[in-house]
């Protein structure tokens, strides 16, 4: 690990703080984000429709594109302005070692998906496996506590690897680099985290409920909170390298 990295230990409140922080960068720049966010959004569903390798290659991009939020955040709090190329500055820093995060988050996900299945979750597939919707909500009646943890395992996962991509694109850190000080920094900030994850479900809960108009600010909110507490928890004291294109 590098020695002159810092993690600062902080109150689960500051959850509070970011969210309201990344609320105020979006206020200001509102259009930015809702564009940057939809080309994410357009992109990744656009490649999910490609059979199999579409689905593969927009998982191994998701930490890509979250290291060019941190970016395009940074460099809006520095006073730069932002634009729809920043959707892509992460593809010029250390692009191999957010792929390769990409890739290990895909077989994290696979392995929760394949022992869900072993505790029992059906399989909704082909032949006589073949469920329609009603079916399947029937099949799952008494199972969804295997839900239930698939979905604790899911968040475990991403709350673990949540500073990686802005650890990766800031500090030219390998991706095991990136993951322990990823883990570490979440373990440090546990009660933050957890209160941040329940702040920002809640969140997407609302934006759904307001026939997905409150998703134009929760994403973007979302997007931006992944430099925004990067910042705080990493950087409260000196602020990361240049947003320069260098690999």
């Amino acid at each position: 690990m590098d020695t002159g990295m810092r993690v600062a230990e902080l109150p689960a409140g500051r959850a509070f703080g970011w969210i309201a922080e990344s609320f105020r960068m979006f206020r200001r720049r509102p259009l930015q984000w809702i564009g940057l966010c939809a080309g994410w959004i357009g992109i990744t569903f656009g490649l999910l429709l490609i059979p199999f390798l579409g689905g593969v290659v927009a998982n191994f991009l998701q930490p890509v594109f979250f290291a060019s939020f941190a970016i395009a955040a940074y460099k809006q709090s520095a006073g730069e302005p932002i634009t729809m190329s920043d959707l892509f500055s992460g593809f010029r820093r250390n692009f191999r070692a957010l792929v390769n995060l990409g890739a290990l988050l895909l077989l994290a996900e696979i392995a929760i998906f394949a022992l869900m299945a072993w505790m029992g979750m059906p399989i909704a597939g082909e032949g006589e496996q073949s469920f329609t919707v009603q079916e399947y909500v029937e099949a799952l009646r008494g199972k969804e506590w295997i839900l239930a943890t698939g979905f604790v395992l899911t968040v475990i996962v991403k709350g673990a690897l949540w500073f990686a991509p802005p650890l990766i694109a800031f500090h030219d850190m390998t991706m095991a680099q990136a993951i322990r000080w990823s883990v570490y920094a979440a373990i440090s900030n546990l009660g933050a985290m957890i209160v941040y994850g329940l702040v920002l479900g809640a969140g997407i809960v609302l934006g759904i409920a307001t026939w997905g108009l409150g998703l134009f600010i929760v994403i973007p909110v979302m997007a931006i909170s992944t430099f925004v507490g990067y910042r705080e928890v990493f950087e409260s004291d000196r602020r990361p390298l240049s947003t320069g294109t260098g690999d």
